[in-house]
């Protein structure tokens, strides 16, 4: 009497349980090949560089760096100057969060014929639209304030354009793709209902955006102070400005007072940004 056969479903279970696991560098692993080209690519790029290591290490060169920071552990504390110093911050501060305002706005209308909010939108503007989007983030801050310049003159007026410009093009691409994101069902129930695109955004793709939009420009708001902080060395006031004067003159104690400022200033913003950021998610 021949014993059973054990069930189709079980020889496979079987089957898959001794089943070996693929080669590391399959032919077919994608992955590996992707790391692998990016690994050839970082060594091809250092054995471009000429990257004079014995010479960073050398005595002369770890002395002058030592008397360098030694200098800059002085920071200048005079009662005019840190008061010249926080009108800087002040003025540092108002240009990020002017600059960040003028790029929410502008993103936000940028990104709206960016996206596509359903399978049936023809999306006519979409693709004049990124690539404005892309000019505008491409373009460094750096390089939009020193056109500015030009224009408006040395002052925060053009640093804040120029934040503004930049942060709009990264922020609209951004709240572009998170509309697109969405989840469809509210809307198309609207949709059904024969109410208005616009309506349709504010009641229905809005409310599931918002938490995130406001996360994306928290985060941005955060890097223009930064970037801010940068803008006034090409003359585009606040604090880069002070910096790139005193560091010119080599004056290291008013340049560590500057830079003290400016590492108080991001880390107020972050605590700040953190908190508001806490408060959304409950």
């Amino acid at each position: 009497m021949q014993s059973p056969q054990p069930p189709a479903t079980a020889q496979c279970a079987a089957n898959d349980t001794y089943k070996l696991p693929p080669k590391l560098f399959d032919a077919r692993c994608k992955a590996c090949w992707l790391v692998l080209g990016v690994v050839v690519l970082v060594v091809a790029s250092f054995a471009t560089l000429n990257l004079q290591w014995a010479q960073f290490w050398s005595w002369d060169a770890m002395q002058r760096m030592g008397r360098f920071l030694a200098e800059l552990l002085q920071p200048a504390m005079g009662g005019a100057f840190v008061a010249k110093v926080a009108l800087a911050a002040l003025e540092t501060l108002a240009m990020s969060a002017v600059g960040t305002l003028l790029a929410v706005v502008l993103g936000l209308l940028l990104a709206l014929p960016a996206a596509r909010v359903h399978a049936q939108d023809p999306a006519r503007w979409r693709g004049l639209t990124r690539l404005v989007l892309n000019a505008l983030r491409s373009t460094p801050e750096l390089v939009w304030a020193a056109l500015l310049l030009i224009a408006a003159g040395l002052g925060p007026f053009a640093g804040t354009l120029a934040l503004g410009l930049h942060t709009a093009g990264v922020l609209g691409r951004l709240f572009a793709e998170a509309i697109e994101n969405t989840t469809p069902g509210p809307a198309f129930a609207l949709r059904v209902r024969g109410v208005g695109e616009g309506r349709v955004f504010l009641y229905a793709t809005l409310p599931q955006v918002l938490p995130q939009l406001l996360s994306y420009s928290l985060y941005r708001w955060e890097n223009n102070i930064r970037a801010a902080a940068v803008l006034g060395v090409v003359g585009a006031g606040g604090l880069g400005q002070m910096l790139a004067f005193h560091m010119g003159l080599f004056q290291m104690g008013e340049t560590s007072t500057v830079l003290l400022a400016m590492l108080v200033l991001v880390a107020l913003v972050d605590a700040l940004s953190y908190a508001v950021r806490k408060a959304l998610s409950r």
